[in-house]
């Protein structure tokens, strides 16, 4: 079994989710008390947070380089960032590290295809939602449209991300507003809603609504289990 280097902390909620699903997923392959190889450094997101917020793109990948260097160093046979928005300083971190970079939004786009749809929904941060790191890996590589939420609804999931996911909070009105948004973009021809942000899957499952949805995390997750395993089975 090859080991699964993780980059988390951003945040530390989410990193749990990954944890938990790719120990889970290696335990239903294996059987017994068969767990991870995980080698995993989990960053202070204080810091980062500011520094998205104040634009400073650099000094974020700079950080995250020195992290992703610890978790190859510490033995990670390949590298998983366990967050969409930092996904924007991956070109660094892959250039800084002799190990591979599994790519969320690669990742993800092999389950779009796969599952046949051809226009998305996009929900995350503001600066996933709008910025082209992430979109435009969709689109150009994999030839997906991708569909986001209107400016107002863009503020209103970026902050639901900040103020309330990222700090363990999940709220019932917050939920209400989400599962809105996504069926006003359904409306306009998305097949399915990708959770771009880690945090999402807290706060709105599949049971909640019609929609098929892309759980980023559960993604990304899925994609280690099965680097970690491809000598195996």
């Amino acid at each position: 079994m090859k080991t699964i280097g993780l980059l988390g902390g951003m945040s530390w909620e989410s990193s749990l989710g990954y944890y938990r699903t790719i120990n889970q997923g290696i335990k239903t392959a294996l059987g017994g008390l068969h767990s991870a190889k995980i080698a995993m450094v989990s960053v202070d997101f204080q810091p980062i947070e500011q520094l998205q917020h104040s634009g400073d793109w650099q000094k974020t990948a700079e950080t995250l380089v020195n992290s992703a260097k610890q978790v190859q160093a510490a033995g990670a046979d390949c590298l998983l960032i366990c967050t969409n928005t930092m996904h924007k300083v991956a070109p660094q971190i892959a250039s800084s590290i002799d190990i591979p970079l599994l790519h969320i939004a690669d990742a993800t786009a092999e389950v779009i295809v796969n599952k046949g749809f051809s226009t998305v929904g996009l929900l995350g941060t503001a600066f996933t939602m709008e910025q082209d790191f992430y979109k435009n890996r969709l689109t150009e590589n994999y030839g997906i449209k991708v569909l986001i939420p209107n400016e107002q609804d863009r503020v209103i999931i970026h902050d639901v991300i900040y103020q309330e996911l990222c700090l363990g909070k999940v709220n019932a009105a917050s939920k209400n507003e989400y599962l809105r948004i996504m069926k006003a973009l359904s409306q306009q021809g998305a097949q399915a809603i990708i959770l771009g942000c880690t945090e999402i899957g807290m706060l709105v499952e599949q049971s909640d609504i019609p929609i098929p949805l892309l759980d980023t995390t559960i993604i990304h997750a899925n994609k280690a289990i099965d680097f970690a395993l491809s000598d195996e089975i």
